[in-house]
Order: structure tokens, then C-alpha cells, then sequence
């Protein structure tokens, strides 16, 4: 444990790139009142602390919601009164940000919800053999079903029959960490439906079909890292007592119960597609402000109300790891706040200029911070305005644009499992493993996970991809 302690340090690589560099962004703003102070990254700083620290230090403690509530409240609220503070004293729209984070985080925790509600619905039964080829097989169609049902609606789908595929294995900690790299994170990179960067990119000039031209970096990062699973799965399962084989007349054939959840499931995802263009003026701000959101909840309301009880009862449905990940997640959203202003408007001072350096510094970032703003900042960064087909038609002097946006891209995406954090369904399906019996690696284990497992082909991927020819 002290030393997964002393390694798991990948989870705070954000914090402290934005602690290390805000002293020279500060310099190049030339104390213009714009500038943040410093220290107002702090709170997030220690909010990761707590996140990682107080499930060992203080564990009965952390376990309850309310306590994680106080604690979250006690960083947050001062990012806030910072932030007012500066708004009365000095005139600038410190609040803006602020609120549009907060704006986020509604939409963010109302899609969360209903995918978790309405997959929460969904039973897919029968008695599949925990190999490792099976387990191989349902993480390879969890990658590939992201890209079309994105990689929350892909983890909340499968994790649960996954789980139940290993319910009876002793050496199953390995399980859901893998499941949070593949299915959570790396297969979310071939459409802009598969992750929030990649869609934000799409609104802001991307063509839909660009990210399908990152397949030779989806491909070597999800099957160099699914073939390291099955060498894995294969040694832990050589451990294990052989189960007795059940009798034929005994087997539970494959089926899907539910089956009217996945009509709202694609209901879900199709309020994220759906554009207004067509509406009036006013009710076409509507719809931009609050219509996706509405018909989101419309959704999970029905799922609530169509779904027999005795379905959920046998995915051990509960409200506990939602209402977790909304606790956490507030307190992400308010105090990362003067990290991305810090990141959006001294972006330039960080001197990035070759591919690699794009990645690694927008993975890093990602991986603690919210992707999608930190995508929208580097490659605004890169492209000098909000205009990325700039970079996708190779028009910014000095750059090799598209293979600059490529990297920014991948490290959105590929770098959100560095940490629980770094991805909305990362804690999900750890609060979902936890309650389903199995036992998933601390904060710091699974960081160990991740620099044992991930940054190697990080760095293999920088070296076929993103170096100078």
C-alpha cells in the first residue's frame, strides 16, 4: 500500500501542471487585473487529495454521502466567494464561468442519470463462461458500442452483466479497472458521440466523420491494451479454484430483458443529437437552454415507469453510486473553475508547439480537468481562433494542423482513465463494482493500474504517431 501511495501520483499531473505554471502566466499577463491568483487552484488541489487520501486515512468517515457533502462544500464555497469577491471589487466576469460550469454539471449529472436509470432497466441474462476471449470479447463490443452510444451509455449498458459474467471469481480486482479503461474511456474516439471533447469539436467545425481517421491510433491503443488484459485475465483465472460445471438443463439461455429501455436509451442519445435549427427563435433558445435536459429526464421518467421492479431488483439497482458521483462531481465542476480560466486565457504561455506536446499536455489536463473545456482550450490554443477547420484544412501557419488536432483528440480521450476522475462513468463503474461485491483499487491503486498499464502505450503511441518525421 505505501508503495502504490509513493506511485500513484498521475491524478494530480493537472493540479500541478496549473500550480507550476500559473506563476509564469501571471508574469506574462503583467498583473492585469484579469489574472487569477495562483492559489485559487488550491481547492481543487486538495479536493483530488481528499479524493484519493480520505477512502484510506478516513474510510468510514468518506463512506458517507453527507460527509463527502461537508467536505466537498468546505473547498467549493470559497472558489465561489473568490470568485464573487472578484466580480464586486474589480468589475470582471469572474461569475460567467462559474455559472457555465454550473450549467455543465446540470447536463452533465441530468444525462449521467438518465443512462444510469435507464440501462439500470436493462437485464441481458445467460451463463457465459468467465474466460478470459469472454471477457476480451464483452470489453472489445463495449468499445466499439461507444463510438455510437457513447462511453457512459456503453459502461452503464454493460457493466453490470460483465460483473455477473465474474460473480464468482476470487481474483477480480483487475475487472472493473479494465473495464474503466476500455468500455470508459479509450473506445470513445472514432465519433464525435463517443466523448464530449470530440462532440464539442464537431460544433465548432470538425467534420462528423473526421474522427473516423484516428482508427490506426484507436485500433493499436485498444487492442495493445485489451491484448495485455488477456495475458492478465488469463493468469489470475490460473489461480482460481475450477468452478463445477452446471448441468445443460440448468443453463440460463442468452436473452435481454427490458428490451423497451433501449428504445429510450437511443431516445437519450438523440437529445443530444437533436439541433434546433428548425424551431422559431424563441422556442429554438429553449430548446438550446433546457430541451435537451427535458427530454433526457422525460426519458429515465419512463423508464422508471415501464421497467418492472423485479428487472432492477436483478441488476441490485440502487440509487448510491449516482448520487456519489453528483456529490464528487459538484465539487470537480465549482473548483476546477479558475483552472480552466487560468488554461483558456494564458493557453499560448504554456509554448506548446509540436504534436506530442499537444497530447501529453491535453491528456494531462484531461485527466483530471473536464475534457471537453480543456479540449476547446488547447485547440483554440493551436488553431488561434474557435474556427478548428483551420486545423483540419492544415491553415495555421507554423503547424501541422490536422496531426496537431489528431493529438489533441487522443489525449482528450485516451487519458481520461488515468484517474477515477477523469471521465464521468470512471467513478460509476467503480461505485457499481463496489456494490455488486467486488472490491476495485483505491484512488492510488488504480493510478498504479494506469501508469503500469497506460502510460507505456502513451508513450509507444507518442513515438508511431506524434513525433516530428
Amino acid at each position: 500500500m505505501a508503495n502504490a501511495r509513493k506511485r500513484g501520483f498521475a491524478p494530480f499531473a493537472a493540479a500541478l501542471l496549473c500550480l507550476l505554471t500559473a506563476p509564469s502566466l501571471a508574469m506574462a499577463a503583467g498583473g492585469e487585473p484579469s489574472q487569477l491568483s495562483v492559489w485559487s487552484v488550491l481547492p481543487f488541489a486538495l479536493l483530488l487529495l481528499c479524493i484519493a487520501v480520505l477512502p484510506l486515512a478516513a474510510g468510514h468517515f468518506w463512506h458517507n454521502d453527507r460527509n463527502k457533502a461537508v467536505v466537498i462544500a468546505a473547498l467549493a464555497l470559497p472558489v465561489v466567494a473568490y470568485l464573487v469577491y472578484l466580480r464586486l471589487t474589480t468589475g470582471q466576469h469572474t461569475l460567467r464561468p462559474l455559472v457555465h460550469e454550473l450549467g455543465k454539471f446540470a447536463s452533465f449529472i441530468i444525462m449521467l442519470g438518465a443512462l444510469y436509470t435507464t440501462a439500470g432497466g436493462i437485464v441481458i441474462r445467460g451463463d457465459l463462461k468467465p474466460t478470459p476471449f469472454t471477457n476480451a470479447a464483452v470489453l472489445g463490443l463495449g468499445a466499439l458500442l461507444a463510438n455510437v452510444i457513447g462511453t457512459t451509455g456503453s459502461s452503464v449498458l454493460l457493466i453490470r452483466p460483465f460483473l455477473r459474467i465474474n460473480a464468482g471469481r476470487k481474483y477480480n480486482t483487475h475487472l472493473p479497472v479494465f473495464f474503466i479503461f476500455l468500455v470508459s474511456n479509450l473506445g470513445g474516439c472514432l465519433t464525435p458521440l463517443g466523448d464530449p471533447p470530440l462532440f464539442m469539436g464537431y460544433l465548432n467545425g470538425v467534420p462528423f466523420t473526421w474522427t473516423l481517421g484516428l482508427w490506426r491510433e484507436y485500433l493499436f491503443v485498444n487492442g495493445t491494451v485489451l491484448a495485455v488484459f488477456v495475458v492478465w485475465d488469463a493468469l489470475a483465472l490460473r489461480r482460481e479454484s475450477p468452478a463445477p460445471a452446471l448441468p445443460a438443463e440448468k443453463r440460463e439461455p442468452f436473452r435481454v430483458d427490458g428490451k423497451v429501455n433501449l428504445l429510450l436509451l437511443a431516445g437519450i442519445m438523440g437529445a443530444v443529437l437533436i439541433e434546433s435549427d428548425w424551431l422559431p427563435p424563441k422556442l429554438d433558445y429553449l430548446w438550446e437552454l433546457v430541451g435537451g435536459e427535458l427530454l433526457m429526464l422525460a426519458m429515465a421518467g419512463l423508464s422508471l415507469y415501464l421497467t418492472p421492479r423485479a428487472l432492477r431488483a436483478a441488476n441490485g439497482f440502487t440509487w448510491a453510486p449516482i448520487t456519489e458521483v453528483a456529490i464528487l462531481f459538484a465539487g470537480i465542476f465549482v473548483t476546477m473553475v479558475p483552472a480552466l480560466q487560468l488554461l483558456e486565457l494564458h493557453g499560448r504561455d504554456l509554448g506548446l508547439s509540436q504534436p506530442w506536446q499537444f497530447f501529453w499536455a491535453t491528456g494531462l489536463l484531461s485527466s483530471s480537468l473536464d475534457n471537453a473545456p480543456t479540449y476547446l482550450a488547447i485547440a483554440t490554443t493551436a488553431a488561434g481562433s474557435t474556427e478548428f477547420n483551420l486545423l483540419v484544412e492544415d491553415r495555421v501557419p507554423g503547424l501541422d494542423g490536422p496531426l496537431v488536432l489528431r493529438a489533441i483528440s487522443c489525449g482528450a480521450v485516451f487519458m481520461g482513465a488515468l484517474s477515477y476522475i477523469g471521465n464521468g462513468p470512471n467513478f460509476m463503474v467503480k461505485a457499481i463494482a463496489e456494490q455488486s461485491g467486488y472490491r476495485p483499487p483505491s484512488f492510488f491503486g488504480y493510478s498504479l493500474y494506469a501508469v503500469l498499464v497506460l502510460v507505456p502505450v502513451y508513450l509507444l503511441l507518442t513515438l508511431l504517431f506524434f513525433l516530428p518525421r
